[in-house]
């Protein structure tokens, strides 16, 4: 099944502005659609393509790459025949597939852009791109993409609708509530795509009317082949990602989220993981955020990165690992996830799905923790913002609540101790869009919209 995606349109801007200048590579974890994508785009953007899967291919073809880019004439005649097929035109593109597998062919995209005989896309898994540039020339003529899991409004678009997110985008805009009834509809879809997550393979079987059992055999399926290359990377680098990757949702239900090594091994130090911690969001497998020391525009200029969250890259996924620990069925925990009466700690399955929007939307993830003496109080208390978003060159503090509790010192406070000003303030939470005392309260399903 061939699921609308957004990363489509960028494909296309990227294809208009680099009239044949660059390379472009499709970056993202394993089983969010990559290659299905690309092909299509080929198929609908060119006049032919031709595929190499370099997980696949043999050793002729890798041999082409190493011998013959001193004369792309040999190359090209030696590669058409291997492949049994000749591109003929310049509006023909050469699609390099699981591209990690081959660096020497990431290095030859230099050569063969100059060249300038046809187009050339690539794609590749962080998860295995990070271990094997060492020895190969990244090239400049390569433009990159990050891909993620299908976001809300892709979801919605596999479900054949293309109207609710315009609603939605309008009263953000327009700072309108939508209504009980239209909000309580939208809210069932949202819990059901928060359930099934955005792993296309996941989304399909629900699509094709699958039951949750089978949607999460999809899911942990997955699971399993991310923590089978997890333990590759631990062979070859003596960290523990394998562990870390799978004790999220025991992180996730700390207090504040806060990511503590004494979860993974009691003598673990920061600095003994701090490369599989890396790993692990490079591979764009989790969503790493980091805490600032001080809430500045340049927020970088201030990351605490042994204090950290690691939120999974893929709600759904994360709702298959805490339900491998219950004893209901399948079915009735989806069931109770979608009617908001999961017995479970919630606030983490949504916070995890507001972090993977925002990283879905181009933001870096960052969060604030302080120490502030509110009023006639005798010590200072710690508080902290969630998420911190820089907007028109101002702080954008977001505060995400699973429930209706709607305080909001921590957003006062922080006001008060470091007198700034800010461009917008969020909650986001479950309830109808509201705006009061200076804060914009959006229901989750708005976080795309921020």
């Amino acid at each position: 099944m061939i699921f609308r995606r957004k990363v489509y349109d960028k494909l296309l801007k990227w294809k208009e502005l680099s009239a044949g200048s660059s390379a472009v590579l499709l970056e993202g974890a394993r089983r969010i659609g990559k290659t299905t994508i690309v092909e299509e785009f080929a198929k609908n953007e060119y006049d032919d393509y031709m595929i190499l899967d370099f997980a696949r291919e043999n050793e002729d073809v890798r041999n082409n790459f190493i011998e013959n880019m001193n004369d792309l004439d040999t190359f090209f005649r030696n590669l058409f025949l291997l492949k049994g097929k000749a591109l003929q035109g310049r509006n023909c593109v050469l699609i390099f597939d699981e591209i990690q597998m081959f660096p020497k062919a990431r290095q030859a995209i230099k050569y063969l852009v100059a060249d300038g005989r046809y187009d050339y896309i690539e794609t590749g898994s962080l998860i295995s791109i990070r271990k094997n540039i060492k020895d190969i020339l990244i090239p400049s003529e390569e433009y990159r993409i990050k891909m993620y899991p299908m976001d809300f409004e892709e979801y919605l678009w596999a479900l054949g609708d293309t109207v609710t997110v315009p609603v939605i985008r309008e009263a953000f805009e327009k700072r309108n509530p939508l209504g009980d009834a239209l909000h309580r509809k939208i809210m069932k879809n949202f819990r059901t795509y928060m359930a099934v997550g955005g792993m296309p393979q996941a989304v399909e079987a629900f699509v094709d009317g699958k039951t949750f059992a089978q949607i999460d055999f999809v899911k942990r399926n997955i699971l399993n082949l991310y923590e089978e290359d997890l333990a590759k990377y631990d062979e070859d680098n003596k960290e523990k990602a394998s562990i870390i990757y799978r004790t999220i949702p025991e992180q996730l239900e700390n207090k504040n989220s806060h990511f503590r090594f004494s979860l993974v091994n009691k003598a673990a130090r920061y600095q003994n993981y701090i490369d599989a911690v890396s790993f692990i969001a490079e591979s764009m497998i989790g969503n790493e955020c980091i805490n600032v020391t001080k809430p500045e525009v340049a927020l970088e200029l201030f990351a605490d990165r042994s204090n950290f969250k690691l939120y999974m890259g893929d709600t759904g996924l994360l709702v298959s690992r805490i339900m491998q620990n219950s004893d209901e069925t399948d079915e009735d925990l989806y069931k109770a996830l979608i009617i908001d009466r999961l017995g479970i700690n919630q606030g983490m399955i949504l916070e995890n799905m507001v972090a993977q929007m925002l990283k879905a939307a181009g933001h870096d993830l960052y969060f604030h923790e302080y120490l502030f003496r509110a009023g006639d109080s005798v010590a200072e208390k710690k508080y902290e913002i969630d998420f911190l978003l820089v907007r028109k060159k101002k702080i954008c503090p977001i505060e995400v609540k699973s429930s209706n509790y709607m305080s909001h010192k921590s957003f006062d406070y922080l006001i008060e101790k470091y007198q700034m000003k800010m461009e917008e303030r969020y909650i986001i939470y479950t309830k109808d869009l509201k705006y009061q005392d200076g804060i914009l309260y959006i229901p989750a399903y708005m976080t795309m919209m921020v």
